[in-house]
C-alpha cells in the first residue's frame, strides 16, 4: 500500500495524517499523560519497550558449520581413504587440515559475534513522561503505547511519538532516512502517502533531537517501532552464498563424483579385463582415489583467505567473514549510501553570497580553519566589512558551537549551526568574545511554520540589533533593502533569487540572513518590531561535502569495470551534484526518486536500476528492491552503507560493507566487512585484494588439479596398459604431503599481479573452471604423465631396478611440481621474467622446504625403508632437474600462444 508506516489499530490512517485530537482518542490518553494503573496494564499488555535479540547460533552449531562444507567433507574422505589403506599417519595429518581449516573459521566468526546487538542499542536508556500529570523520569523500557513523552535537544527518542507540540524541534534522522541535516519538526498532520523522511509530524525511536524542545504521543513501541520494523525486515532477509562459495560447492561435487566414476572404471577394467586380484585392484583404485582428490585444496583456500584477511586487517577493514575477501573482488556494482560514506557527515558552508559577489570558502569539517576566494583570488575577511556583518550575524542568530577534542573538532549541537560558526572563525569572528560582546536579551527560535529564527542583542555601544536567519525565500520577500558599501541600498530581489537557485544546483542547502536596528532599551523582539525595517545581509551555501579521497576511488572502480550507485534518503539535487562532484557516471547523470521506484513493476525496476546512477529520496524497502533488481539483472552487489535504514539491503547484498567510526551498530551486525576508517577508498582496496585472493585461489586449483592428476593418469594408464606401477600409492601420498604444503600453501602469499585494477569484473555464474582452463589442466596432466612414464623408461633402460626407477620417477615428480609452481605464479602474463625467476620469500622457502624433505626421501634409511627408495647418483638427480626444466619451458610457450592460465574477464 501506499502508507508504509505505523498505522493506527482503528482505521488503517498512518499516525502522522491524524490529528492530534484524534491519536489521543484512539490511544486513550490525555494531555496530562495516562495513569499509573494504566500504563501498567499496557506494559504488561505490549511488552517492554526494546527490541528482542538477535538469535545466534551456538559454539557447537558454528564449529559444525566449518565441517559441512562440502571441500571439507573430501577431505574427510581422503582421511578415511588414508585410514583404510593402511595408512594412520597420513589420516592424521588430513584430519589435522580439517581441524585448522575449521578452527580458522570458527575463531574468525567467534570475534565478530561478541559485537554488541545492533539494534537494541538504539534504544535510549531512560526517557522523560507525563503521567497522571505529574513530570516522571522512567526507564524507556516502560514507555507504552500512549505515554505523553518530553523531548528536549540531546535526548534519544525513546519511541515512534505523534508530535502534538513543537517548538525549535529539529531532530537528525540520518541513521533512520540517510537526510544530512536535521529535519525540522512540526505538530501539524501530513500525507498519509509521504515518505519516512517527510513524515514532520513523528519523532522516530533512536533518532536524537538536535535542536528546540517538544511533546508528543506514543504510538509504537519496540518491535512495533519504525527501528522494530526495520530489524525484522532484517531478520527475513537471507543471506546470500558467495559467488565463491557456490563456484567451490559445485568444483567439489563434481571432482569427487569424476573422482568415484574412474576409479569405478579402472576397477572394473583391472578385475575383468586384466584378472588382477579384487583385493590388488582396490588398492590400486585407492591409489588412484588419493591421487586425484585435491586433498589440501580446501586448507590452501582458507589459508589464501586467511591471508586476504590479514592484509585487509592493516587497511583498517575488519573482514567478519572469510569469503567475503573474495566476493569483493568479483563484485560488479558498488551501491553506497552517500550520508558518512561518500560524503564527511559534517556540515560545512562551502559558499558566501554577499551584494553581487560570491565568495567560495575554504576548508570541511567544523574545523575553524580555511579562506575565502573569489574568482581564484584570496579575500581578506578583515578588510570586507560585508563579510564580517554577514559571518557576526551567523553566530549571533546561533544556539550551537564547535568543540575540539582528541579526535578533531565536533559540533555541539545543530550540525548546520555548528557549520555557520566555523564559518565565522575563518572570517576572523571569536565565537566567545562577539556573543559576550553581543548579549542576547530574546528570541524567537526556529519554527517550521515560519521557518526563520530571530534573536534581539545588545551591541557594545548600548544599542540593539536585530538577526534574523532563515528560508532564503522567506528572508527576501521580508526584506526592503540589502547592505551595501555605504549602508542600506534597494534590494535587488531578481539578483538573490537567482543567486539562491545557483546555490541550490550546486546541491547546497542556503540560508539567508538579514538584519535591523532597534532602539536602544528596546527589550523584546515584540517591542523591536523589525518588519519593514530589515536589511539582507547575505546568503551562505551548506553541504556535507565528499570525502577527499573519494574521487579517485570511484575512479579506480570505474576503471576497473564497477559501477558505482548512490542510494540515498537524501533530496535529488543535494544527491545529483554530489554525484556530478565524484563523477559517478558520464552526464546525463540519471536520478530517480522513491516515488518514481514505486511505480516500476519488476522488469522496470530492473531496467532503472541498471540504468541509473541516483536513488534519492529512498526507504529502507527501496534499498532491499534495488539491491534484488540488480542481483536478478545478473550484477554481484556490494552494498555500503552506515545507517539503520541501510541494515536489510545490507543483508541482502552479495557483500556488505559498514562504515565502522560513524556507523549505527545495525550496519555493523549485517554486514561482512567494517571499515574501521569508513573510508569508501578503503573499499577499492579491498576489492584489489580480493582480486588478488580469487587469482591465488586460480593458481592453486591451475597448480593442484595437473598435478594430482598426472599422478592418478600414471596409475590409470599403467592399469589399462598391463604395464608395471611407476609410482606406488604410498609414494603418492607422500608426494601429495610434502609438496601440498610446501609448494601449495605458496601460493596463498602471492602479491596483486600487475593490471589487477584494469580488468573487468567477473561475469556473474561463470564457473570456477571453464573449457580453456580445464583444457590446460588436462595439457599438463598429460605432460606430467609423459615425464613420468619417460623417466621411469629410462630408468629401466639402463639398467636400474624397479625401486630406484620409482625413486627417480618421485624425484621428477617433484621437480615438475616446482617447476610449474612458476609458472602458475603468474595468471595473467608469462613467468619467464627476471622478476618471475627471482621468486618470493614465500616461494623460495617452500622450494628450500621440498629439497630438504626429499633430499631425505632419497638419502635417509629410515624413508628409504618406509617408502621402498634408493640413493640416486648425481646425474639421475640432475635428469630430474632436467625434466623440470623442460616442462617449464613448453608450458610457458604453451601460455603464450594460448594467452595464460585465467579465463578472458
Amino acid at each position: 500500500m501506499a502508507d508504509d508506516g505505523r498505522v493506527a489499530a482503528e482505521g488503517g490512517t498512518a499516525w502522522h495524517a491524524l490529528e492530534a485530537a484524534d491519536v489521543f482518542a484512539r490511544l486513550s490518553t490525555t494531555a496530562g499523560g495516562l495513569g499509573a494503573e494504566e500504563a501498567e496494564e499496557r506494559l504488561a499488555r505490549h511488552g517492554p519497550n526494546r527490541l528482542p535479540s538477535p538469535p545466534r547460533p551456538g559454539a557447537i552449531r558454528r564449529l559444525v558449520a566449518q565441517v559441512r562444507n562440502p571441500l571439507v567433507l573430501v577431505l574427510v574422505g581422503a582421511a578415511a581413504v588414508s585410514a583404510a589403506i593402511g595408512h594412520p599417519t597420513d589420516a592424521l595429518v588430513t584430519l589435522g587440515v580439517v581441524v585448522v581449516n575449521a578452527l580458522i573459521g570458527f575463531l574468525q566468526e567467534g570475534r565478530a559475534e561478541r559485537a554488541l546487538d545492533a539494534i537494541r542499542a538504539m534504544i535510549a536508556p531512560s526517557a522523560t513522561v507525563l503521567r497522571g500529570g505529574e513530570r516522571l523520569r522512567v526507564p524507556a523500557e516502560a514507555v507504552v503505547p500512549g505515554d505523553i513523552v518530553l523531548i528536549e535537544a540531546g535526548d534519544r527518542v525513546p519511541a515512534d511519538l505523534r508530535l502534538v507540540e513543537a517548538r525549535g524541534l529539529r531532530i537528525d534522522e540520518a541513521a533512520l532516512t540517510g537526510e544530512s541535516v536535521p529535519v525540522d519538526k512540526g505538530s501539524e498532520a501530513t500525507a498519509s502517502d509521504v515518505p519516512l523522511g517527510d513524515r514532520t509530524s513523528m519523532a522516530f525511536s533512536g533518532t536524537i533531537v538536535a535542536a528546540g524542545r517538544g511533546t508528543g504521543v506514543a504510538v509504537a513501541t519496540g518491535a512495533a517501532s519504525e527501528i522494530g520494523r526495520i530489524s525484522a525486515l532484517v531478520d527475513s532477509v537471507g543471506r546470500m552464498a558467495t559467488p565463491l562459495v557456490r563456484q567451490m560447492d559445485e568444483f567439489a561435487r563434481r571432482i569427487t563424483a569424476a573422482v568415484l566414476a574412474g576409479s569405478a572404471l579402472v576397477l572394473a577394467v583391472a578385475v575383468l579385463v586384466r584378472g588382477e586380484a579384487p583385493g590388488d585392484a582396490f588398492m590400486i583404485v585407492v591409489g588412484i582415489a588419493v591421487a586425484a582428490i585435491p586433498e589440501g585444496l580446501p586448507a590452501v583456500m582458507t589459508i589464501a583467505l586467511a591471508v586476504g584477511v590479514e592484509r585487509m586487517a592493516a587497511r583498517r577493514a575488519i573482514v567478519r567473514r572469510l569469503p567475503a575477501v573474495e566476493t569483493l573482488g568479483s563484485v560488479s556494482v558498488v551501491c553506497s549510501d552517500k550520508t558518512g560514506t561518500l560524503t564527511r557527515n559534517e556540515m560545512t558552508v562551502t559558499a558566501v553570497v554577499l551584494a553581487g559577489r560570491r565568495l567560495a570558502v575554504e576548508g570541511l569539517g567544523y574545523a575553524p580553519a580555511g579562506g575565502f576566494r573569489m574568482g581564484g583570488e584570496a579575500v581578506d575577511p578583515g578588510t570586507d566589512p560585508d563579510l564580517c556583518d554577514l559571518a557576526r550575524a551567523a553566530l549571533l542568530c546561533n544556539d550551537a558551537d564547535i568543540r575540539h577534542v582528541e579526535t578533531g573538532w565536533h559540533a555541539a549541537g545543530d550540525p548546520m549551526e555548528a557549520a555557520l560558526v566555523a564559518f565565522a572563525a575563518k572570517a576572523g569572528q571569536d565565537p566567545a568574545l562577539v556573543r559576550g560582546a553581543y548579549r542576547r536579551l530574546d528570541e524567537v527560535p526556529f519554527d517550521a511554520r515560519h521557518r526563520t529564527m530571530t534573536t534581539l542583542n545588545a551591541t557594545p555601544e548600548g544599542g540593539r540589533l536585530v538577526v534574523v536567519k532563515g528560508a532564503p525565500e522567506v528572508l527576501i520577500a521580508a526584506c526592503g533593502a540589502q547592505a551595501g558599501p555605504g549602508g542600506p541600498v534597494p534590494l535587488d530581489g531578481a539578483g538573490w533569487q537567482a543567486a539562491v537557485q545557483a546555490l541550490a544546483e550546486d546541491g547546497q542547502r542556503v540560508i539567508a540572513f538579514a538584519s535591523a536596528e532597534a532602539p536602544a532599551g528596546t527589550r523584546t523582539l515584540e517591542e523591536a518590531s523589525p518588519q519593514g525595517r530589515l536589511v539582507l545581509l547575505g546568503l551562505v551555501g551548506l553541504m556535507d561535502p565528499p570525502r577527499a579521497e573519494v574521487p579517485a576511488a570511484v575512479a579506480e572502480c570505474r576503471a576497473a569495470g564497477i559501477a558505482v550507485k548512490m542510494i540515498t534518503g537524501d533530496h535529488a539535487a543535494t544527491a545529483l551534484a554530489i554525484a556530478r562532484h565524484l563523477k559517478l557516471a558520464d552526464e546525463p547523470v540519471v536520478v530517480v526518486d522513491g516515488q518514481a521506484l514505486d511505480r516500476l513493476d519488476a522488469a522496470g525496476l530492473r531496467r532503472v536500476a541498471r540504468e541509473a546512477t541516483v536513488f534519492a529520496r529512498t526507504s529502507p524497502e527501496h534499498k532491499l528492491r534495488l539491491i534484488e533488481a540488480l542481483q536478478a539483472d545478473g550484477s554481484v552487489v556490494a552494498m555500503t552503507g552506515d545507517g539503520v535504514n541501510d541494515a536489510p539491503a545490507l543483508r541482502r547484498a552479495d557483500i556488505a560493507v559498514a562504515m565502522g567510526a560513524k556507523g549505527t551498530e545495525a550496519a555493523k551486525e549485517a554486514s561482512d566487512i567494517v571499515l574501521a576508517d569508513d573510508s569508501f577508498a578503503s573499499i577499492v582496496a579491498a576489492v584489489r585484494e580480493g582480486r588478488t585472493v580469487y587469482d591465488n585461489i586460480v593458481k592453486v586449483i591451475a597448480w593442484t588439479l595437473p598435478t594430482d592428476g598426472g599422478e592418478a593418469l600414471a596409475i590409470v594408464a599403467a592399469v589399462f596398459l598391463g604395464l608395471p606401477l611407476p609410482v606406488t600409492p604410498l609414494q603418492i601420498l607422500w608426494i601429495n604431503m610434502v609438496t601440498a604444503v610446501a609448494l601449495g600453501l605458496v601460493l596463498a602469499f602471492e602479491p596483486t599481479e600487475p593490471g589487477a585494477m584494469r580488468r573487468g569484473p567477473r561475469p556473474a555464474g561463470t564457473p570456477l573452471l571453464d573449457r580453456r582452463a580445464l583444457a590446460r589442466i588436462l595439457f599438463v596432466s598429460v605432460l606430467m604423465v609423459a615425464g613420468i612414464f619417460g623417466v621411469y623408461g629410462v630408468a629401466v633402460w639402463r639398467g636400474h631396478d624397479v625401486a630406484t626407477a620409482r625413486t627417480l620417477v618421485v624425484d621428477a615428480v617433484v621437480a615438475m611440481e616446482i617447476a610449474y609452481l612458476f609458472s602458475v605464479r603468474y595468471v595473467h602474463g608469462p613467468s619467464l621474467t627476471w622478476r618471475g625467476a627471482a621468486g618470493t620469500p614465500a616461494v623460495l622457502l617452500g622450494i628450500g622446504l621440498v629439497a630438504a624433505a626429499q633430499g631425505a626421501f632419497t638419502y635417509w634409511p629410515p624413508l628409504q625403508q618406509l617408502f621402498g627408495t634408493r640413493p640416486l647418483g648425481l646425474w639421475d638427480g640432475m635428469a630430474a632437474i632436467g625434466v623440470g626444466v623442460a616442462l617449464f619451458l613448453v608450458v610457458e610457450a604453451e601460455k603464450r600462444l594460448t594467452g595464460g592460465i585465467a579465463r578472458p574477464r
